[in-house]
This record gives C-alpha cells, sequence and structure tokens, in this order.
C-alpha cells in the first residue's frame, strides 16, 4: 500500500482534534496558531508531541478507510483505538465542521460492524450558533457499550 500523505489536509491542525502545540490550545473553533493556509507556517520546528506524533487513521500504513476518506473530504478525522471496552478496540471520529455527513457515518458504522470496533463520535450541538469545545459525545455499537459511554459521561470522565 502507498504511504498516504496529510497534505492538502490541515484538519488535524485547524482544530478539529483537541491538542496543546507549544502552549496554545486548539480545539473546534480555534485551530493552532501555526495552522496556515497550505499547511504548517513552522513545519521544521513543530514539536515531537503532538505535532509529529500524530497520525489520523486515513494516513497510517494499515489505513482500513478508504483512499476518499481523507478528513478534508470525508469531514470526519477518525483516531484508532482511543481506548478498550471488554476487550474491544473503540475509535474515534471528529468532525471537520459541525457535524460528520451522514453518508460519512453510515461508512464508519459499516466499518465498526465488520471490523467489531465500537465508535465514539462527537457532533457539535445542533441547537448552537457556536462551535462548542467539547462537542457532544455520541456511541456507536452494541447497547452495552452505549450505556457504559452514558455512564462515562454521566460520571464527568473523559474518554479520549
Amino acid at each position: 500500500m502507498k504511504k498516504r500523505v496529510c497534505q492538502p489536509c490541515t484538519a488535524c491542525c485547524d482544530g478539529w482534534v483537541q491538542i496543546k502545540v507549544k502552549g496554545c490550545e486548539a480545539y473546534p473553533g480555534k485551530p493552532c496558531p501555526q495552522s496556515g493556509a497550505s499547511g504548517c507556517t513552522d513545519y521544521e520546528n513543530r514539536p515531537e508531541d503532538p505535532c509529529r506524533k500524530f497520525e489520523c487513521a486515513w494516513v497510517q500504513s494499515s489505513a482500513f478507510l478508504p483512499a476518499n476518506f481523507r478528513p478534508d473530504q470525508s469531514k470526519a478525522l477518525v483516531i484508532r483505538t482511543i481506548l478498550t471496552w471488554q476487550g474491544l478496540e473503540v475509535d474515534l471520529a471528529v468532525p471537520v465542521g459541525r457535524e460528520i455527513p451522514e453518508k460519512s457515518l453510515a461508512v464508519l458504522r459499516q466499518l465498526a460492524e465488520k471490523n467489531m470496533r465500537p465508535l465514539i463520535y462527537q457532533q457539535q450541538d445542533p441547537k448552537s450558533k457556536v462551535m462548542e469545545k467539547n462537542p457532544l459525545t455520541l456511541a456507536y455499537g452494541p447497547p452495552a457499550f452505549q450505556e457504559w459511554v452514558l455512564e462515562q459521561q454521566s460520571r464527568g470522565k473523559r474518554l479520549w
């Protein structure tokens, strides 16, 4: 498999994934200050963590996502194995924008079922006009997994 390259996608730098770079937070609605129109404006000096270490699921060598599922195209950025639940690896999908389009969400649900990997995904609150730093968190998988995610949230526990 040919190695996939990020560019021109900059979804991880544009704040869709919550990160801290050189002391600056990036989150939905607030991109990394180094994120420019054509990528990182300080690419050669980017820190090891999170910038050099981070790879979304689309770019990973064992990519299970289709070629046309690059985050800026599918409007979904997937992170593999954010946690395990009852021995199953759980993936995370964050929207590149307010919400993951239904077509992309359908693909992610099919892959979750096929690979037996429950999915946690986020969406901005449709009632809110502003981008929330901590969007709504939803779960796809067995009912017991969905209940477990709700329970963790009610306890105020971060899942990743």
